[in-house]
């Protein structure tokens, strides 16, 4: 996410997903009809839909928050998020054991965790996904993520072996983990989708079709996945074996796959979802609703800006002009009017403060502000020193109705604002998008990305030279450079918290000046959800939700 993703996570809308389910709304009387409040439903059932199907339910390989959602609802980490994002004991017992420099944890798992199969959940199902995920063979993007494990990083790069990481199961429920840093968010980290657990007899008997199917996918959380019909729909049901099972109050959870948001709306309005996003057009409409909500979430969207496929866009300064050229405010307010604010940066307010509680952002300085006069100097400048007049550029984005809206909003801003570039617009399905970028097999790709962990470096760290999420040919030492000494055992001591801000500060505004990417806004959600929906558990990062405690109130 990301969300979430990281791990993704991330998104990403995730990487643009737009999930109907909520926070907020109130109770009230059933109005019943069109866009009325209903306060009763019969059956314990939640219905929910996605823009997009879940591109894989394997815990190596999932970069999607789709997918990291659904990770939320059917496995469990070590550790899990509370509703105060709060890592708290999942398969473990309780706090890690640490040794006195803090990088050595012993942690000790509940014997009582199982597989849906009936199987033991044990030290050796973390040990052998976490090999899994770093061997090089898996070609796992997230495998940077165990960078923090010892001997992850030489694994990966192929030059040790993957039985070498710095994970070990002493016994069935103990299990120790070397860490090459004492960060403070390795306890979140442990919660992320990427860190789950994975039961060895059961993938290696799946093969290549582990995580494609219902039928090959494994879950030691509160659900298991019943159904998957690609492209269409899921089911979650109760895991009848997971150790907390009493915890969990629904019946089934039922996905739609639903990419025309009016059709949506639709289902919503006659019963068949219990939760909704709402495009532009209809916030106003509902917006005195009472299960209307609007919320502002740490997910930012932006252009990924690929200077390695189109010989043009190596030029930094046409880079700056396509992302001065589109007019934000008139974005937010005219396709979005759903609480999302314009962006100029990487990161989003109102996730990282300082101890005084003044945000990380305040402090990055970014020349990729909205300037159409500036934007139309640059070109020239640009015209100028490569002798050019027309510049064309193919523009990736998602194949869901609001996308298609958004990136014709920006080809008319763009071909209007600077004469002679043209766009060229290019819809995939969400599978098929993340897998063009991972090539870098595009031009300029609408992408987004939310918190894996709670520190900037879940943003910064995308842009490294060796980042797998580094699709746009982005490189400079210096960055890199900051980033590593950001997260040395000196700058992580919390007497020098300022001094790592200010080096984190200056790093992202020195990426900014790239113009590697064009950021567009962070993201709000405008929806509606049925206030018989209790219990919902949102989080900042790593999966967007948590459904383990919902409930339908009033439910026979």
């Amino acid at each position: 996410m990301r969300k979430r993703l990281s791990v993704l996570l991330s998104i990403l809308v995730a990487a643009v997903l737009t999930l109907a389910a909520c926070s907020g709304g109130g109770s009230k009387k059933d109005e019943g009809g069109k866009g009325g409040v209903k306060s009763e439903k019969s059956e314990n059932v939640l219905n929910l839909s996605s823009t997009s199907d879940i591109p894989t339910m394997d815990s190596s390989l999932a970069t999607d928050q789709v997918s990291f959602i659904n990770f939320n609802q059917t496995l469990e980490g070590l550790y899990v998020l509370d509703k105060d994002d709060k890592a708290v004991p999942g398969v473990a017992k309780g706090e890690p054991e640490k040794s006195e420099d803090g990088k050595t944890w012993t942690i000790k798992l509940r014997d009582d965790a199982k597989w849906s199969n009936g199987d033991p959940v044990t030290a050796h199902d973390f040990v052998y996904a976490w090999q899994r995920t770093v061997d090089p063979k898996t070609a796992a993007e997230y495998a940077y993520m165990f960078e923090n494990i010892e001997n992850a990083k030489e694994i990966s790069a192929g030059k040790k072996k993957p039985e070498e990481l710095g994970a070990k199961a002493i016994d069935d429920q103990t299990l120790e983990v070397k860490l090459v840093k004492d960060v403070p968010w390795m306890q979140s980290l442990f919660a992320f989708g990427s860190f789950m657990p994975q039961n060895e007899k059961f993938v290696e008997k799946q093969g290549k079709k582990f995580g494609t199917t219902a039928e090959a996918t494994l879950s030691n959380g509160p659900f298991q996945l019943k159904e998957w019909k690609t492209e269409d729909n899921w089911k979650l049901v109760p895991n009848k074996e997971y150790w907390d099972k009493d915890k969990v109050k629904l019946d089934e959870v039922n996905y739609k796959v639903v990419k025309e948001s009016q059709t949506a709306l639709n289902m919503y309005q006659t019963g068949k979802l219990d939760s909704v996003v709402l495009d532009p057009q209809n916030v106003n409409k509902y917006k005195d609703k009472e299960d209307f909500v609007t919320e502002l979430n740490t997910s930012n969207y932006f252009f990924r800006i690929n200077s390695t496929k189109n010989k043009d866009l190596k030029n930094e300064d046409l880079r700056k002009a396509f992302a001065k050229s589109i007019d934000k405010d008139e974005y937010v307010k005219s396709l979005l009017n759903n609480g999302s604010t314009v962006s100029d940066k990487l990161m989003v307010k109102d996730f990282v403060k300082d101890k005084d509680g003044k945000d990380y952002i305040d402090g990055v300085k970014s020349p990729l502000n909205y300037d159409k006069k500036e934007a139309k100097k640059l070109l020239e400048k640009v015209k100028k020193d490569t002798g050019k007049d027309k510049f064309d550029i193919e523009l990736l984005t998602y194949d869901a109705d609001e996308s298609k809206k958004a990136a014709e909003f920006v080809k008319e801003q763009v071909e209007k604002n600077l004469p002679g570039v043209t766009l060229k617009i290019k819809q995939q399905p969400f599978k098929q998008k993340l897998a063009l970028e991972s090539k870098g097999d595009y031009d300029i790709s609408f992408a987004g990305w939310g918190p894996d962990y709670p520190d900037s470096t879940t943003f910064l760290d995308l842009f490294k030279k060796d980042s797998p999420h580094n699709q746009t040919g982005y490189s400079n030492p210096e960055y890199d450079k900051a980033l590593e000494e950001a997260n040395s055992d000196e700058m992580l001591k919390e007497e020098n918290s300022a001094k790592r801000t200010k080096l984190l500060q200056d790093a992202e505004s020195k990426f900014l000046d790239s113009a590697s990417i064009g950021p567009l806004y962070q993201q709000g959600i405008a929806r509606l959800r049925q206030p018989y929906v209790k219990n919902w558990e949102p989080h900042k990062f790593g999966g967007d939700y948590s459904l383990k405690q919902v409930e339908i109130a009033g439910a026979k």
